[in-house]
């Protein structure tokens, strides 16, 4: 699957950032500021680690030839870091190849100007060609709060303080902000330093600042205790006010709206079982039985949502209310892109259970993707999973080929394959090492603040 991903992206949209597979042709797109590339880099280490070296050969020689960081327009820094930043570091620590050092160095440079706020919070959009930020209003927790590893990485191959800086400069602006009732909403002024608004989610706008929270943690070797305590505290104000149970039966994460509960489940929340059940490994003997159960009905939730459609994929959101559980009600809400966030709770559960149904679910997936989403020349979206004919959307994303196909082969791998022990994944899928001693002693969370 990642060889025909990959080969078709090759022959028909090299150097774009994505590949429509149905027209056979490449996509540019908004998100990147002018940045080209995105699934090259995106599929940088995913093709190392299955030992396609040849196409790993091709998508370096690209890398060297053609990558250019001299360009202009708006691009996301949440989006830029975690598929360039990320893909560009993990593919450096699995290689030791100097092109990907110096361009992840170089383009975390560009990226250092969205920083310049009164706060120190960036925002979200940065002009790659000037300096200084472009848009106005206000900050996304799951974009600034998703920047601290990859961060962390550049620091310590640099030399250079200033991104460690950054970033712990944001943790300290989030741990000076009064939450409600311990929760983090998704917007944050990064003028005032104050939220905006008190809509909380576990799905996308707040995602991966809890996934980066314990990764922190686990990326210091366990030194970074506030960032441990900032999960733990976050994760049971979760599971206070939004961990329900459905009638039925189902364990899921709501969203919170000013106090005001909405009983909807995104796919991107469901990285989660994943991660509360990395996070589990951790807690007291106590609560780490309880947090793989916690984790294990979320991931079964999850799993519902997928099984209860005619194409055994999940959509884009689903529900619990009015007697539907684990569906989606809304045409709007039905659509399935190639996204990772449920084969890639498989993978954590696989690995921290050894439970077989969790391979067993991981092979419900790629069979439907063979049937459903590969087309003549790659593979696409579909605009609704409730339909075993479906129509596609004309997009192979990136992340199919950085995250879901990844996730995938690792669930059935060796569990000494990136082993969880010695890497931390980034919300991309980009694997990046823990920092044993063998790094620079001086490298730690605090290490650099103290310099």
């Amino acid at each position: 699957m990642m060889k025909f991903a990959w080969d078709n992206y090759k022959q028909y949209a090299l150097g774009k950032n994505e590949l429509r597979p149905l027209t056979k042709n490449g996509h540019i797109g908004n998100m990147f500021g002018g940045l080209r590339g995105a699934t090259v880099v995106d599929a940088l280490d995913t093709l190392y680690i299955m030992e396609l070296e040849e196409e790993f050969q091709e998508a370096k020689k690209w890398v060297e030839k053609s990558f250019d960081l001299n360009v202009n327009g708006e691009a996301s820094l949440f989006e830029v870091n975690i598929r360039y930043i990320g893909g560009l570091l993990a593919a450096y620590y699995l290689t030791g190849e100097e092109v990907f050092k110096s361009k992840a160095l170089e383009l975390g440079e560009k990226l250092l100007p969205a920083f310049n706020t009164p706060t120190g919070i960036p925002r979200g959009v940065i002009n790659l060609g000037s300096w200084g930020w472009a848009s106005a209003g206000s900050s996304i927790l799951a974009e600034f709060g998703t920047l601290h590893l990859e961060f962390l990485h550049l620091s310590e191959l640099s030399g250079n303080p200033v991104f460690a800086e950054k970033v712990m400069n944001i943790r300290k602006v989030l741990n000076r902000v009064e939450k409600p009732q311990g929760l983090y909403p998704n917007f944050l002024s990064p003028v005032t330093g104050n939220w905006v608004q008190h809509h909380v989610s576990i799905g996308g706008l707040g995602d991966s600042f809890y996934e980066y929270l314990i990764k922190s943690w686990l990326m210091s070797d366990k030194k970074d205790s506030e960032a441990k305590k900032m999960y733990d505290d976050a994760l049971e104000a979760i599971e206070k006010h939004l961990v329900k149970k459905s009638a039925g039966g189902l364990t899921y994460i709501a969203e919170w709206r000013g106090g005001i509960l909405d009983h909807k489940m995104g796919h991107l929340a469901c990285f989660s079982g994943g991660m509360i059940a990395l996070g589990a490994e951790h807690a007291g003997e106590e609560r780490k039985q309880h947090y793989m159960d916690l984790a294990a009905e979320i991931t079964n939730t999850c799993h519902e949502s997928y099984a209860r459609s005619d194409t055994k994929l999940g959509p884009e959101a689903f529900r619990f209310d009015a007697g539907t559980e684990a569906m989606a009600t809304r045409l709007s809400e039905r659509y399935y892109i190639l996204r990772p966030e449920v084969v890639e709770s498989y993978m954590y559960m696989w690995r921290l259970t050894h439970d077989p149904k969790y391979r067993q679910w991981g092979w419900e997936v790629v069979k439907a993707l063979e049937k459903h989403c590969r087309v003549e020349a790659g593979f696409s979206g579909i605009r609704d999973v409730y339909t075993t004919t479906p129509t596609h959307d004309n997009m192979q994303q990136s992340f199919f080929l950085a995250e879901t196909l990844k996730y995938l082969y690792l669930l059935f791998c060796e569990d000494d394959v990136l082993s969880l022990d010695d890497w931390v994944f980034n919300t991309e899928a980009h694997p990046l090492p823990v920092n044993h001693t063998n790094f620079k002693s001086s490298w730690s969370a605090w290490g650099w603040m103290r310099s």
